[in-house]
């Protein structure tokens, strides 16, 4: 198989290219180490250890010839540098952990490697998860493979553009208020955020603890498939971890539906719409795309249905109590005695927790842990953080009353396009806004998952959002990919990519 042909190769196609003998690990993994070098400018690597790469590709080229390989031996991926690797150093992004290496590996990381999976390196990501287009790493931006001017989304905006821009065919990532859906949404390409505890969190830096949730994002809703059944299944070590075992999506994707035809795959599926998520402010090219892609739905059997989401607005409030509260608590550990950065100078104590503190972290973590301290204070704990938990619950209250007429729900990512580098002026209310489609599913826990849907202003891509009943990923996916078989906009790659 020629080098070109590689790159072009999704997480299914590399399995398929690598079991029939047509490439091997090696062979793809060295010409994916040369299009993350060509393209360091694009800024989703942080750190590329081709060494231990091609040392893993040889192993996974052995597994095979042995007989010993599954799925994803010898396929290439990298991690959001939110997990921790035992080899290589992780930063979360942020100047307080710089040069930091763990002594142990992420639970995701540990199962995608124990699957045969090659990992290149780590990617970059807005610091400690926190932003919504990766402008927040304390090394460097990363830049949207679309259109260079452009954010990629956050905070796994590293993992979006290389997906986007053909340095790899799939990554991990972390979603906590949107951080899969809404850069698979800004770069084209396709992400999952499953049920809140199917993948653990053991070894994912903490920025929300009851939001913070494992994904992976890929080519297409099988790539995505593939991978996710890797990364599951109960983990002891976290307490937050569903009690189910790993789970099959990929079969699950596969399954037909009953009564379904080869021309209506998706008969008898209700996709609810609500009205909440389609206002009058939303983007005429975002409202366009996602309309057109429902009415592609309609004809592959599908019907659709009217619901409400009442409380979709106050999802942005609640949110944004809730997540900074408890990254204000996640984040007292980084005081650099223990580990990471610590200040040069100081006094006392104290002065060093000040001093250490106030050099390591950047503005928007500092924003956040300062909210997060107020809400959980003296005099204001009943006022906002226990009303933020009740309305939570209402939220998730709402969704349960929609999965009662319909089994999936449907709308858009986001509420425009990717905009463009800096221009929201320093405005951190502008991104929040920006959360308003994907903060109600994470705030219930839903799985949810961005569907390449077409093309809106500037060519930029419009991503629709698919969101499922609690353990309903196979649903989603299955969706997805009837979607994805019947057209072709996640096969659309950037030019000069």
């Amino acid at each position: 198989m020629s080098a070109p042909d590689l790159h072009q190769m999704g997480v299914a196609a590399l399995s398929a290219a690598l079991a029939s003998g047509k490439a091997s690990s090696r062979e793809v993994t060295q010409h994916l180490l040369d299009r993350a070098a060509a393209h360091e400018a694009l800024g989703a690597f942080l750190h590329v250890d081709a060494d231990a790469a091609l040392a893993g590709a040889a192993v996974a080229d052995a597994a095979r010839a042995a007989g010993r390989a599954g799925a994803l031996c010898g396929v290439p991926l990298a991690h959001k540098d939110i997990f921790v690797t035992q080899d290589m150093p992780t930063t979360a992004g942020s100047k307080m952990l710089a040069g930091y290496r763990s002594p142990f590996d992420a639970t995701v990381v540990a199962r995608l490697k124990a699957a045969g999976t090659v990992s290149l390196g780590k990617l970059n990501c807005d610091e400690y998860a926190m932003g919504s287009a990766n402008e927040n790493s304390a090394y460097g931006l990363v830049r949207n493979p679309w259109d260079l001017t452009r954010v990629p989304g956050g905070s796994s905006g590293g993992s979006a553009a290389a997906v986007a821009a053909r340095l790899l065919p799939g990554a991990t990532g972390t979603d906590t208020g949107g951080s899969i859906r809404q850069p698979a949404s800004f770069s084209g390409i396709t992400g999952i955020k499953p049920t809140y505890g199917v993948c653990s969190r053991y070894g994912m830096i903490a920025f929300a603890s009851s939001l913070d949730q494992a994904g992976p994002m890929a080519r297409s809703a099988e790539d995505c498939a593939l991978l996710l059944s890797a990364m599951s299944g109960f983990d002891e070590r976290d307490a937050t971890s569903a009690q189910r075992p790993a789970g099959d999506f990929h079969a699950q994707m596969l399954a037909p539906r009953e009564g379904a035809t080869a021309a209506q795959p998706l008969k008898g599926l209700r996709i609810g719409l609500p009205t909440e998520f389609f206002p009058a402010a939303l983007a005429a090219d975002v409202n366009g795309t996602v309309r057109a892609a429902l009415a592609e739905y309609e004809k592959l059997g599908a019907t659709l249905v009217d619901v409400h989401l009442p409380r979709t607005e106050l999802s942005i409030p609640v949110y944004y109590i809730i997540a900074p509260a408890e990254a204000s608590s996640n984040l007292s550990r980084f005081d650099g005695v223990r580990y990471g950065h610590r200040a040069a100078e100081y006094a006392d104590l104290m002065e060093m927790y000040k001093r250490s503190r106030s050099e390591g972290f950047g503005a928007e973590v500092k924003r956040r842990i300062m909210i997060g301290a107020y809400v959980l204070s003296h005099g204001y704990y009943d006022a906002y953080y226990l009303q933020a938990q009740k309305l939570r619950r209402m939220i998730a209250d709402d969704f349960q009353a929609c999965f009662k007429q319909c089994d999936v729900i449907a709308g858009p990512v986001a509420p425009t396009v990717a905009w463009h580098i800096a221009s929201q002026g320093g405005d951190p209310l502008q991104a929040y806004l920006a959360d308003i489609f994907t903060l109600p599913a994470s705030l219930a826990g839903l799985p949810g998952m961005s569907v390449p849907a077409g093309f809106g202003a500037g060519g930029m891509p419009v991503g629709l959002q698919l969101i499922g009943n609690y353990f309903q990923e196979g649903t989603l996916l299955h969706a997805a990919h009837a979607f994805q078989q019947a057209t072709d906009h996640h096969l659309a790659a950037p030019a000069g990519f």
